[in-house]
């Protein structure tokens, strides 16, 4: 029994009743006795936070085998072809497993990571697959097989992407910005989607991550996908191309990514710190434009993405960091608009990860939550603050115990 828990959407605390490891009764329990109680102290209770996109691939690798000195996306494309060509299970293993304790200590029990397939021997995509089947009992760890080098631009990406699928990676990729042309964009999308058709898979494309307002190939994914019918099945990465486009053409955008049922999942860290680079100032904020996906009806979500990558530099893997970030580049900062935020990290992740039968706090779902030291979902922005239990199943997999601070004032 968790007791005196704060629920966003409750105006007083409750007790959380927890039994073979799904949510028992949520309400007034006073007269429940339990076999193990713990007083929330009135602290905030959430469903765990969704990592809808990272590369646990390439997690921990700065500076190998050289730092990115443009900050650039080609400069990063570049050190991480040679970097990976030294890739072993055992490498990728133990820096995924890194980063993962850290996600998991930071309330993270959902995660899409990207696993590029460039590879001949794939090893990236196997290693993560067994870490998948590893991590089941206590973290769902989605494996989406990605095309860094391309489908057209490397043609041995088309086999690998099919042999990624019969290995059982969750979802195809496709990054057309970086195929050699937009006609090879085009015809990439087209062979993943009818690859995803053919295997019963999700779709997650990396969607114009470019300054370059000609760039517009998410119009041609909420196209596949309304024609393919596999709509909230597919996610469209970065388009930070809209925050150059023209209005005319983005207000059309938006009514046929709006109708596409297609997801938005915006990296506002690796976005703000990588684009931009080439404009005079002023320069541009470099980030999809999240505000306007969310009001127009397109389920959005926030990412982070990197984490210490030939790509960025930085990163702690916390959501509330990249949320952080994104109510700032957003404008983002009116009470409703960070509440919004936090869900972009919670239950509109959780529906890229097309998990929302299982994911919520109520009555029948696996007791799968965080509890955090705050009153309110404002104060997770403004604080950023650890949480104070993590819980998979019912079962307490991490615990913080609150830090100590003594001002000596005369």
């Amino acid at each position: 029994m968790f007791r005196n828990v704060r629920l966003p959407d409750r105006e007083h605390p409750v007790d959380i009743g927890i039994r073979d490891g799904v949510f028992a009764k949520i309400g007034d329990l006073r007269t429940v006795v339990s076999a193990k109680e713990i007083d929330a102290e009135g602290a905030l209770m959430l469903p765990p936070f969704v990592e809808s996109h990272i590369h646990l691939d390439t997690v921990l690798t700065a500076g190998e085998p050289e730092r990115n000195r443009s900050g650039t996306l080609f400069e990063g494309i570049r050190i991480w072809q040679q970097r990976k060509v030294r890739l072993t299970r055992e490498d990728v293993i133990s820096r995924a497993m890194q980063v993962i304790r850290s996600q998991i200590s930071q309330g993270i029990l959902y995660v899409r990571t990207h696993a590029d397939i460039s590879d001949p021997n794939l090893t990236a995509l196997k290693a993560l697959l067994e870490l998948r089947e590893r991590l089941a009992p206590y973290m769902k760890l989605q494996v989406i097989a990605f095309p860094q080098d391309g489908i057209y631009s490397c043609p041995d990406n088309q086999r690998r992407l099919e042999k990624a699928l019969e290995l059982g990676a969750d979802g195809v990729g496709a990054i057309p910005h970086c195929e050699y042309t937009r006609e090879d964009g085009v015809a990439s999308l087209q062979f993943a989607f009818a690859l995803a058709e053919r295997h019963g898979r999700m779709v997650h494309v990396f969607c114009d991550e470019t300054d370059d307002g000609h760039s517009r190939f998410l119009e041609v994914t909420a196209e596949l996908a309304i024609k393919s019918g596999l709509g909230e099945k597919v996610a469209a990465s970065h388009a930070c191309a809209s925050s150059y486009y023209n209005e005319a053409y983005f207000q059309k955008l938006l009514c046929l990514t709006a109708r596409s049922n297609i997801n938005i999942v915006a990296c506002p860290l690796v976005n703000a710190a990588m684009q931009g680079r080439f404009d005079p100032y002023p320069k541009g904020r470099g980030i999809a434009r999240i505000k306007d996906f969310w009001q127009a009806g397109v389920n959005t979500s926030v990412a982070h993405d990197d984490m210490m990558t030939p790509f960025y530099p930085l990163g702690t893997g916390s959501m509330l960091q990249a949320a952080h970030m994104a109510v700032h580049l957003a404008h983002m900062t009116g009470t409703e608009e960070m509440e919004e935020a936090i869900r972009m990290i919670t239950s509109r992740a959780a529906k890229i990860l097309q998990i929302q039968d299982e994911y919520g706090i109520q009555e029948g779902n696996p007791a799968s939550f965080v509890i955090m030291p705050v009153k309110n979902t404002i104060d997770l922005l403004r604080l950023q603050p650890v949480c104070r239990y993590v819980v998979s199943h019912g079962a307490i997999i991490a615990e913080t115990h609150p830090a100590n601070t003594f001002i000596h004032l005369e």
